[in-house]
Formats: C-alpha cells, sequence, structure tokens
C-alpha cells in the first residue's frame, strides 16, 4: 500500500510540471489587489510595485492555463525567453518586470505561445475586464465581505456569472480575483477546482498608495 501511494503521487507530481506547451483547457486571468499583495509579502521584498505614487490597484498576477483537473506549469518549449525590455514593458499592468517574467517561465511558456504573443495575450485579456472603479477610491482600510468584491464585478461586467469569477483571501485580507476565461478568451464558467470562493465577511482592503 505504501508503494501505491507512492506511484500515485510521482505521477500527480509529474502532473503538475514539464507538461508539453500548449495543452490545456482554458485560461484563468488571476488579478491580485496590489496594497493588499505590498502589505503581505511586497513591501519585505522592496517592491517596485509598493513604491508610492504608483497608485496600483489590481494588477495582473498571472495569465495562467488550466486544465479541467489541474494546471501545467514550467513546460517543455524552445521558445525562446523574453527580453528585460519585453518585461518591463509589461509593469504597468503587473507591477514590476520580475513579475512578468516569473509567470513567462511558470505559466506563459505553457500557452504554446512566444513571449511576444503571450504578453500580447495578457494585455488583451486585462483589457477585457472592467475593474470596478469605486474600489480605487477608498481614502482607508476597509472591512467588508468577500462576496462584496465579486458583485461589483459582475455589476461592471455584462455577461459575467458567479460561476465565472472566484474571490481569494489571505491572512484576513482579500487576495485575488480570478476569472474563467475559454482559449478565446471569453468569459466561461470555472472548473471546481478553480471555484473557491472565500467566504470571510470582514476581509481587509487597503487603499491605493
Amino acid at each position: 500500500m505504501r508503494w501505491l501511494l507512492i506511484l500515485i503521487l510521482s505521477v500527480t507530481i509529474a502532473r503538475a510540471e514539464g507538461e508539453p506547451a500548449g495543452d490545456f483547457d482554458y485560461y484563468v486571468l488571476s488579478l491580485s489587489w496590489s496594497p493588499n499583495w505590498c502589505a503581505l509579502e511586497g513591501d519585505a521584498r522592496n517592491s517596485s510595485q509598493c513604491d508610492d505614487g504608483r497608485g496600483l490597484g489590481w494588477v495582473v498576477h498571472g495569465l495562467w492555463p488550466q486544465y479541467e483537473e489541474g494546471w501545467p506549469s514550467y513546460c517543455r518549449s524552445n521558445a525562446r525567453a523574453p527580453s528585460r525590455a519585453q518585461t518591463n514593458a509589461m509593469a504597468d499592468i503587473m507591477g514590476a518586470g520580475g513579475a512578468a517574467w516569473y509567470q513567462w517561465k511558470k505559466h506563459g511558456i505553457c500557452t504554446g505561445l512566444d513571449s511576444e504573443d503571450y504578453f500580447r495575450l495578457v494585455r488583451l485579456a486585462w483589457e477585457r475586464i472592467n475593474r470596478p472603479e469605486v474600489l480605487r477610491r477608498l481614502q482607508n482600510p476597509v472591512r467588508l465581505p468577500a462576496s462584496v468584491i465579486e458583485d461589483a464585478f459582475l455589476a461592471e461586467n455584462p455577461g459575467m456569472a458567479p460561476d465565472m469569477i472566484t474571490v481569494t483571501c489571505k491572512q484576513d485580507r482579500i487576495q485575488e480575483v480570478r476569472l474563467c476565461l475559454s482559449r478565446d478568451l471569453e468569459l466561461r464558467a470555472c472548473a471546481p477546482d478553480t471555484a473557491r470562493d472565500c467566504t470571510q465577511t470582514r476581509a481587509l482592503l487597503d487603499p491605493l498608495r
């Protein structure tokens, strides 16, 4: 029984990394609330994303290829790595060039696209989603139900249904909004392993810096 468990785990791990590029079912566009990320991680890293005056709200954490169950990462591909200029050019919507580089290396390469086309796709996905402007007007930290964030996105995006979006929390803070998109970037229902809504009723949301 012990060896059977080891075998099952080894197969699972093998599927989690090193899959062929281009083999996936749909995308998750993950948007992170920058002020909260900075409070949780970015400040400790001295990330340029957290510099005062940047005024970043929602930023693209990543555009992730997904299977209907699970996801690929660090895929096998001969695609050339992006240049520093390419990744730095994504800092306006991804926070920092280093973040763009990491997302390409772990997830972007799994799309089967070259880096230029992947980052173009990221920007197109970003532009297709309306981000609630009201959240940018916060003057002070607020505590609210995580469902309020989902409702705000639903109100701003006609055609978006509750099963197409999920809100995550981390350490009592709103962390991310994750939106499920087809390979053509059309909204679609999330697979069960992606739909993990935060149920907190007093999640913290920090204002812009």
